[in-house]
């Protein structure tokens, strides 16, 4: 549905992406994960033919961003970070408005503005000027401009900026609704944002793609150690001293472990061997009560944290 080659834009000496490629197929929500200034705004504004790339190429639904692009904004709906709203206007006339610049048959306009409203819960606030809205409601009024032409793509460049938690929860809700039947380049600052709503992550910096992939199969490609947490009922200095008889045990980190009760011990082990099933082993043979035993993995922030400050690339 989106295919991207080695696309560049440069400001002068200064270049604001710098040769990316990937794809998106129908019906994926891909998030783009990336730090302010990392690219992914000029990314979307040349998706959305807002401008040209320098170099490379751009298609959408099978259609040029460069050569096609009314082809290609026919088929896109566009939330930019700033929604372009017309503060001064009743809700459905901004959107029957539009409707009317996205060029849908005059006899539908009405029915398919009031169909929108209601996917986006908007029909209490058909009364209403923009303006009086609240920044989430502001939001839903953006997003049902962007998806008033019944678009195959939504590219949307940090819908919940702004918002407070339960706007956010409510945002992200419509957009996992509106991601079943269609293809969404979703982009954000903000790492659980990702993780809750997206199949498969970009992590762009300094206008590169430094890895693509689903948060399940980065972690496995950058796991550099292999932990396991366990709660384990026993006297804290046998406990430890027996996890530290193990082969292959690195590390143990030992929290609330003064005495005789329960303890957390982070057990690290080198590359490779199977820590949990050595952990179970060792508390069974010691007779002290295991209450909890859980692989440890790498969270999507720590994932984001590592390609970024170290500069490792694994597209």
């Amino acid at each position: 549905m989106i295919e991207v080659e080695h696309l560049t834009k440069t400001y002068g000496e200064a270049r604001g992406i710098n040769d990316i490629s990937f794809q998106v197929e129908k019906g994926e929500i891909l998030g783009f994960l990336g730090p302010n200034g990392a690219g992914k705004t000029t990314t979307m504004r040349i998706l959305t033919c807002f401008m040209p790339a320098t170099s490379g190429t751009a298609r959408v639904a099978g259609y040029d961003v460069f050569e096609d692009s009314l082809n290609v904004r026919r088929r896109i709906g566009y939330l930019p970070e700033t929604v372009p709203l017309y503060t001064d206007m009743l809700v459905p006339v901004y959107l029957r408005y539009v409707a009317g610049l996205k060029e849908l048959p005059y006899r539908e306009i009405k029915g398919k503005v009031a169909k929108i409203m209601e996917q986006v819960g908007l029909t209490h606030k058909a009364d209403k000027f923009i303006g009086e809205l609240s920044k989430g409601y502001r939001q839903r009024v953006g997003l049902a401009q962007a998806l008033i032409n019944d678009p195959d793509v939504l590219i949307l460049d940090e819908p919940t900026i702004g918002l407070d938690p339960k706007q956010i929860i409510e945002i992200r809700s419509l957009i996992r609704g509106l991601g079943k039947d269609r293809t969404i380049i979703l982009s954000s600052h903000i790492l659980p944002e990702v993780s809750m709503i997206c199949g498969r992550v970009a992590i762009i910096d300094e206008g590169r793609i430094k890895a693509i992939d689903t948060p399940e199969s980065l972690t496995e490609k950058l796991r550099v150690a292999n932990k396991v947490k366990a709660v384990i009922e026993g006297v804290a200095e046998d406990v430890k001293a027996a996890l530290g008889r193990i082969a292959g045990v690195n590390n143990i980190l030992v929290e609330n472990g003064d005495g005789v009760d329960r303890a957390k011990y982070t057990v690290e082990f080198a590359e490779g061997i199977n820590g949990p099933p050595l952990v179970a082993r060792t508390a069974i043979e010691g007779k002290w009560d295991l209450h909890e035993l859980t692989p440890m993995r790498m969270s999507l922030e720590d994932i984001f944290i590592q390609i970024v400050t170290e500069e490792k690339d694994i597209v």
